[in-house]
């Protein structure tokens, strides 16, 4: 009744927009979470959000992975999937710290 009329279409385009940007505060969260851990990160590109790498305290490499942050729920991608199958990768569930 009162203020403009919305699209369909343009509610679709804010909702996608609100997700964005959830699941890229989400990766955020999960970088900061790493990085108090003592942990080294890698972005990649395709199929996965991060590369960790875990080492000993003498700086030895003790565990290496793949992981894909989600946040609420999202599910994983076709591509996401087959990296999955590959092995040695990990989804993580992640409340993000900022809204």
């Amino acid at each position: 009744m009162f203020g403009e009329k919305i699209s369909k279409k343009e509610i679709a385009q804010q909702r996608l927009l609100e997700n964005k940007n959830t699941g890229r505060r989400g990766e955020e969260t999960a970088m900061i979470q790493h990085d108090l851990r003592g942990e080294d990160l890698e972005r990649t590109g395709r199929g996965s959000d991060f590369r960790v790498t875990r080492r000993n305290l003498f700086g030895e490499i003790k565990e290496r992975y793949l992981e894909e942050v989600k946040t609420g729920k999202s599910k994983t991608s076709k591509l996401q999937n087959e990296t999955r199958k590959k092995g040695n990768y990990k989804v993580r569930r992640v409340k993000p710290y900022f809204y």
